[in-house]
Order: C-alpha cells, then structure tokens, then sequence
C-alpha cells in the first residue's frame, strides 16, 4: 500500500481484507458531522481512490452511533456569512457527487444509526447501500430552510419512486433502514450487530469478481445519474442560493436552541 491517504487526516482509513479499503467517519461526539476539512477531503478522495492500482473495492461507515449527521452549525453558519465559500461549497458539493459517480471502483456502505448531509451523499450513492435496522436517513434541508441538495433529486426518485421521494424530501421526516429497505431506497436492512460484516462479506465478493466486468456495469448504470446532472445541478445552485436567505439563520438556530423553527409564511417566487 502507498502513503496515497495521508492526507486525508479528518478521515479514519483501513484495510480490513485484500484490496478493500474502508473510510471511517471518526468524530464520534458529534455524530460523525462534517465540518469544512472533512467535506474537502471526503470530496477529494474518491479521485485517489479511482487511480489506486491496490484496491477494488470501498467501504464506507461511520463510528460510534452514528453514519454522520451532515454539516455542522459552524460550518453551515460560515457559508451563510461568507459569500466565497458558499460558492466554494457549492463547487465541491457537485464534485463530490460526480467524483463518486466516476469512481470506477465499487463503493459499500454500512449505514449505522443517522445518516444526513454529505455523509448520506455517500451511503445513498454507495453502489451496495446496507442500513443497519437502527438506521435513521434523513434529508433535513427541509428543516434547515434550504432546498434538498447534496444529493436528493439526482437519486431519490430514481430508487424509490417520486412520491415517496417528495413525501420524504419535501417533509424532511426520517427514514428507518426496515422502512428505506421497503421502498427500495437502500439495497438491504440488515441486524445492527451483522452489519459490518455483511459490508464485508459484500466488498470481498466484489473484490474477488471480474474487475472489468464489475467496473464496466457499474459505469453503464451510472449513465442514468449521469442523465440527470442537470437536475442534480439545479438543485444544488437552489439549496446554495437558500443559504443566502433569513430562514437558514432561523433553522441553525432553532437546532442549537432544540426548538422547533419559525420560517417566515410567504415566499417571493
């Protein structure tokens, strides 16, 4: 293995079986949220990923309780106040999405307790999504007073069917794994404690598989997201322009205050 990773310091990596590699997110007191570094370096890696010779397969979890509970308020305040790194957000927030898109290698993820923000970017992206039964999806942009993002329109409605898609997005109400296996939103629910080793037992039967075969269908099916990049791409420039809007500012607060938010009753457009 090379020093390729070492960068990647706000992520925990490993080698749990051959040529598989697994990404942990590790800030565990905050239920594994993402502040700037992470969402830079989560965006970036997937490139180094795809030109590493050594590995054919990723895993990807969260440590503690929780998968990760999207963008912390630091963060998410700092692009309601600076207008540079909104639009510096807004270009690694399409970069993420089509880096793990591109990635020709096939991604697991082990979807343990809350999943939200750019972390669910990538356990709804994963090409083998597994939800322990104490999985919790949410898109809570809704809840914050921004458009859903990240990655909402260019794959929710694609696994589980549009109403249920806009039942989900438009009320931001949380998805058990039982429930996101139902509407076929994950590829499996499984028992909390089996979890990591199915991911496992997934990723080794990738890794053991023809790799051209393998990459070629996971690239063929990725045209239909790839189609849909201009929906992906609206979505993410609304969400982005909502962060320069006065309810952002009442749905941070109200999640600090643990209250329910007050968003303003009309809307100009």
């Amino acid at each position: 293995m090379t020093d390729r990773y070492a960068p990647y310091t706000k992520l925990e990596i490993d080698y749990p079986a051959e040529r598989v590699l697994r990404i942990t997110f590790n800030r565990p007191e905050t239920y594994n949220s993402v502040d700037a570094e992470t969402h830079t370096q989560i965006t970036d890696i997937w490139r180094d990923i795809d030109r590493d010779p050594d590995i054919n397969v990723v895993i990807v979890t969260g440590a503690g309780k929780a998968f990760s509970a999207g963008g912390d308020f630091d963060f998410i305040e700092e692009m309601t106040n600076d207008y540079d790194k909104l639009m510096s957000t807004w270009k690694e927030a399409k970069d993420l999405v089509y880096n793990i898109i591109n990635c020709n290698k096939p991604i697991v993820s082990a979807i343990n307790g809350p999943a939200a923000g750019a972390g669910l970017v990538v356990g709804i992206l994963a090409d083998v999504s597994i939800a322990g039964r104490r999985a919790m999806i949410v898109d809570g942009h809704p809840r914050l007073g921004v458009a859903a993002g990240d990655v909402a329109a260019i794959i929710w409605p694609l696994l589980c069917g549009m109403a249920k898609a806009k039942y989900y997005l438009l009320t931001g109400r949380p998805v058990s794994g039982e429930e996101a296996d139902r509407i076929g939103l994950v590829s499996m629910c499984v028992a909390d404690d089996e979890l990591q080793d199915t991911a496992l037992k997934v990723a080794g039967e990738l890794a053991n598989g023809s790799q051209s075969a393998i990459r070629w269908t996971k690239y063929a099916l990725n045209n239909w997201l790839r189609q849909a990049g201009p929906i992906f791409d609206t979505s993410t420039a609304l969400e982005m322009l909502g962060f320069m809007g006065e309810d952002v500012r009442e749905g941070v607060a109200s999640h600090r205050e643990k209250r329910k938010p007050n968003f303003r009753k009309d809307c100009p457009i």
